[in-house]
């Protein structure tokens, strides 16, 4: 533990990280690392840093142009995209987004997932069993944004994987392959929208339910420009995938370890509220978020020049014995449930209420139809640090026994 490096991470920290964040919390919780940056792994320190943006910058341009190259796509992406934006273009950007995420009424959208998740389990539930990730917590939210962005449902095909390759780049350490991927998958995504958009400009759809109409015609005078466009629609389509597969991949992957909670829920679906919220805290879609002190400052005591990039360990702060009771106890009863899941303060999770909708759901109808499912064969964990989740997750579905 003593020699922890996050940019040389061991096999076994890609399996479980607790035992690692544990040891750091206690014993070293503003962790420089070799390269100079800090690794923040106490709930304080973590949400302090979030819900300072004066002092914590998060604008990656001076950190991603060594990393991907400045004339890179993924450079041009990732620096355009608001996640890694300060204000005031933040705040522009941001209320842009929102504004054009929350068009379709919230039981439109609610009806239209529910009719998504169910056609899934239709397809799944004569053969027994599916993989829950490829055919169901990966799939749903290919469809749900494909159909808020009404993209044509056979071009959605190559969705997930752009954004599995542009995210992976963000890893600690992405190698030459990783980052190759991820550069082609920006380039035809940008492609890819860039005819998108060009139709609908021509052929606009209704702006109270087609969020891309929403976002190509903004509101009142302001609009975003074209690379703003471009750019944020592919973080939308990329966080849309990510946060919400893991969510639903992890919160089935506990269930099985938990009979009793499995119960529960299926039994009082309205129990999958706080549910979520504790699947989210104990294991988090993103483990990791990243800042840049602006100007000299403290954090626990501990003196932080300007320019020190610094990883806030969301992983560790939502296990901090001293903001959770029993941290390492999956509780779904769990209220209030102050966790960082979705991250803290003006960079707070853009799709957090649409994340939260697509997993309820999801969970929900999945319970309703196969509440005695079981694992098929050993689940593959994703092999990525920052975004936590499995590769596949093979489950063998059981009915109610008198269906």
């Amino acid at each position: 533990m003593k020699d922890f490096d996050l940019r040389k991470l061991p096999e076994e920290f890609y399996q479980d990280p607790y035992p690692t964040y544990r040891w750091l919390r206690e014993n070293d919780p503003v962790r420089r690392m070799p390269d100079g940056s800090l690794l923040l792994t106490r709930y304080a320190d973590v949400s302090a840093v979030y819900r300072d943006a004066k002092h914590f910058s998060s604008d990656k341009r001076r950190e991603f142009a060594p990393k991907f190259g400045p004339e890179s796509p993924l450079y041009q992406h990732h620096t355009a995209s608001m996640v890694f934006t300060d204000a005031p273009a933040h705040t522009r950007v941001r209320r842009l987004v929102l504004g054009a995420l929350a068009a379709p009424p919230s039981e439109t959208v609610e009806a239209a997932i529910t009719a998504r998740v169910d056609a899934l389990l239709d397809a799944a539930a004569p053969h027994g069993q599916l993989d829950a990730i490829a055919d169901f917590a990966a799939a749903l939210p290919v469809q749900v944004i494909g159909d808020l962005f009404a993209i044509p449902a056979a071009r959605r095909g190559p969705l997930r994987q752009w954004s599995l390759d542009i995210l992976t780049a963000l890893e600690p350490t992405p190698d030459a392959a990783q980052l190759a991927a991820g550069n082609q998958a920006v380039t035809g995504f940008l492609a890819f929208l860039a005819d998108l958009i060009d139709a609908r400009r021509r052929n606009p759809g209704d702006p109270y339910t087609d969020t891309l109409t929403r976002l190509i015609q903004g509101e009142g005078y302001d609009r975003l420009s074209e690379t703003e466009l471009l750019h944020n629609c592919i973080f939308i389509l990329d966080a849309a995938h990510e946060t919400t597969t893991n969510m639903i991949g992890n919160a089935l992957e506990a269930m099985l370890r938990l009979p009793e909670a499995r119960a529960l829920l299926a039994a009082d679906p309205e129990q999958m509220r706080p549910a979520l919220e504790e699947f989210a805290r104990i294991e988090s879609s993103n483990q990791f978020g990243n800042r840049i002190a602006t100007r000299d400052t403290r954090i626990a005591g501990t003196a932080i020049p300007a320019g020190t990039p610094i990883t806030l360990c969301i992983g560790a702060a939502n296990r901090d014995p001293a903001a959770f009771a029993d941290p390492d106890r999956l509780d779904i009863t769990r209220w209030p449930n102050k966790h960082l899941a979705f991250g803290i303060g003006v960079h707070m999770c853009a799709g957090i209420t649409l994340a939260r909708q697509e997993a309820r759901i999801a969970l929900s109808r999945f319970l309703a139809r196969f509440p005695n499912y079981t694992l098929a064969a050993p689940p593959v964990r994703g092999g990525r640090a920052r975004f936590r989740g499995f590769r596949s997750l093979p489950l063998a579905l059981a009915t109610h026994s008198h269906s």
